[in-house]
């Protein structure tokens, strides 16, 4: 019977770091606010995470492995059922972060907490986030020279880095285009996904200088 309560404190933990860091940043979050909001002494804190660093990082973690794996599993179908197609590798890129997003358990707070990490100079989450992800950017990079052998290195990198950017833009939906009443997020996100897709694979696409 101690393994779901541990599992209850950890993902109540997360949950509140997660929400305060949205809010306050990791730096203006302090470990006293989580255990309050948590309802949690700092020995379960320390139990499950040992550090403040290392809690910031699994808030990451938690969501960040199933979009992972939900953006390779796609790509690899992507690459299996549309060889040398553009646009369905994008695809796989964008909608698994989109989805993520929307999803109603926290969803719009962990994207205010990725917003943090690009405005924070927070070095332990850059390496942590390059250690554990950066490898999903060099397979998306190797898919996309198979379809723009035309584009260099460099080039490539930076016009996916610009699609990492506009993409966490649209992850925030705080653009000009918000969602009308009569359509669903679904649908919403479905009609961003697309428009997004095309955005990316014109850039994508332009000739190089």
């Amino acid at each position: 019977m101690g393994k779901p309560a541990h599992f209850s404190t950890k993902d109540r933990i997360l949950g509140a770091a997660e929400e305060l860091f949205a809010q306050h940043g990791f730096a203006g979050t302090s470990l006293r606010q989580v255990t309050s909001l948590a309802a949690v002494n700092i020995a379960a804190v320390n139990y499950h995470f040992g550090s403040k660093e290392n809690l910031v990082n699994e808030v990451f973690r938690r969501r960040m492995d199933g979009m992972t794996a939900s953006r390779l599993e796609q790509l690899e179908a992507a690459l299996r059922e549309h060889p040398g197609e553009l646009e369905p590798i994008l695809a796989a890129f964008i909608e698994p972060a989109l989805a993520l997003a929307q999803d109603r358990n926290g969803g719009a707070s962990f994207v205010r907490v990725i917003a943090r990490a690009y405005a924070e100079h927070n070095e332990s989450l850059r390496k942590f986030l390059s250690d554990h992800y950066g490898h999903v950017l060099r397979e998306f990079g190797k898919a996309l020279h198979a379809c723009l052998p035309q584009l260099d290195k460099e080039t490539l990198y930076w016009r996916l880095d610009f699609l990492a950017g506009a993409l966490t833009y649209a992850m925030s939906d705080f653009g000009l285009i918000k969602r009308p009443a009569s359509a669903s997020e679904a649908t919403h996100r479905a009609r961003a996904a697309r428009e997004l897709i095309r955005f990316a694979a014109a850039g994508l696409q332009a000739p190089a200088k």
